[in-house]
């Protein structure tokens, strides 16, 4: 007879999660359902490597909430255990949440958790949502160590990080050398400042072409190579534009080409990420590079944590200019050239906690 695996109803086939996926079907007989929840047109997953490909489901949309349609039948069919986006604001969810623990079915949160800017409102509504679960999937510590703090059970509480896809990834970090792409491209040997990832609001890319423009005039001389697209790309090249600081600048746009981005980050001496910095810091660590990002960690994403302080990287105060260039600067004059040891301890990191094969030992662990 047939396993019966494990239910899963995620509400994005989000293509960064390939990797894991990947494992969970292979490994915990997964089957998935997905919902069409995007912000700023995140890249959908290619169903081609799925075994039993998977369910698309329309998401519904009412204010702030929404309902997934055709996933609440999902709890009535024999499987036993389910892994569900850990979103409070999804109708559907809660339902399934409530069935599956009247019958006797365990449910698994896989979410963000606490980002400690909560109020009174949202933690009632936290604690009832993460009480009805069996078990909690979190990308950090911060988050857990929040959780435990209001109430919650530390031995429900399950840290598997976030990662990309890590195996596709390590192939190119192994083929990566010297490269004088930036020589090339800018016509000098300045330090090169990098950020990849969506050009929008959230971003706060502004600073960063602010603090590049009073850097140098303050003599130091950088270039920045901004990898991506998004809302807010017109208005800062138009700011660069005005600075009249052309010359040090790279719009690239968007790019989905790990060779291309993992020799870009391998040359690099410094990933920022002024606004939240989120899988950035993955991607850029993936491939030898630290990051500054801003030390606000209620309004980060919950991968700011893969950043050690003078290690692997530094934080400014958020929204604080002042705060941002001495950061650049401070770290660029005690790291450049960037060292092997630097990018081994960024290498680290990733290996040992930020990929797949971390999370599938996690999860078989709690799900089998």
């Amino acid at each position: 007879m047939k396993r019966i695996g494990i239910c899963c109803i995620f509400n994005n086939p989000s293509h960064y999660r390939s990797g894991i996926y990947r494992l969970m079907e292979q490994k915990l007989n997964c089957d998935f359902f997905f919902g069409n929840i995007s912000k700023d047109s995140i890249k959908r997953m290619d169903y081609a490597f799925f075994r039993k490909k998977p369910v698309d489901f329309h998401t519904l949309r009412f204010g702030v909430f929404n309902w997934i349609s055709g996933s609440f039948s999902l709890v009535f069919k024999p499987y036993k255990k389910y892994v569900l986006t850990g979103d409070i604001f999804c109708i559907s969810n809660w339902l399934i949440l409530i069935i599956a623990k009247l019958s006797g079915k365990k449910t698994y949160l896989w979410t963000h958790g606490w980002y400690g800017d909560e109020n009174i409102g949202k933690i009632v509504l936290k604690k009832i949502f993460f009480g009805l679960s069996s078990g909690i999937f979190l990308y950090g510590d911060y988050a857990k160590n929040l959780m435990i703090k209001n109430g919650i059970c530390a031995n429900k509480l399950h840290v598997i990080y976030n990662s990309m896809d890590y195996h596709q990834q390590l192939t190119v970090r192994n083929s990566l050398g010297t490269s004088t792409v930036f020589q090339d491209y800018f016509g000098n040997n300045n330090p090169v400042i990098i950020f990849t990832g969506r050009l929008n609001k959230g971003k706060k890319l502004e600073l960063l072409i602010e603090a590049h423009h009073r850097l140098y005039q303050l003599g130091y001389f950088y270039n920045i190579i901004l990898l991506g697209d998004g809302s807010e790309i017109e208005y800062l090249k138009s700011r660069v534009n005005t600075l009249n600081m052309e010359r040090f600048f790279w719009f690239y746009g968007a790019c989905y080409d790990e060779s291309t981005i993992g020799n870009f980050y391998y040359q690099a001496s410094i990933c920022v990420s002024p606004g939240n910095i989120g899988l950035t810091a993955i991607h850029s660590m993936m491939f030898g590079c630290p990051a500054i990002t801003h030390s606000d960690y209620c309004n980060q994403g919950p991968e700011f944590e893969i950043i050690e302080l003078g290690k692997t990287g530094d934080f400014f105060i958020n929204g604080d200019i002042n705060s941002l260039v001495n950061t650049i600067k401070e770290w660029i004059k005690n790291n450049y050239p960037k060292s092997d040891s630097l990018k081994q301890r960024c290498f680290d990191v990733i290996d040992t906690k930020y990929n797949p094969d971390n999370q599938i030992k996690i999860f078989k662990e709690v799900l089998i």
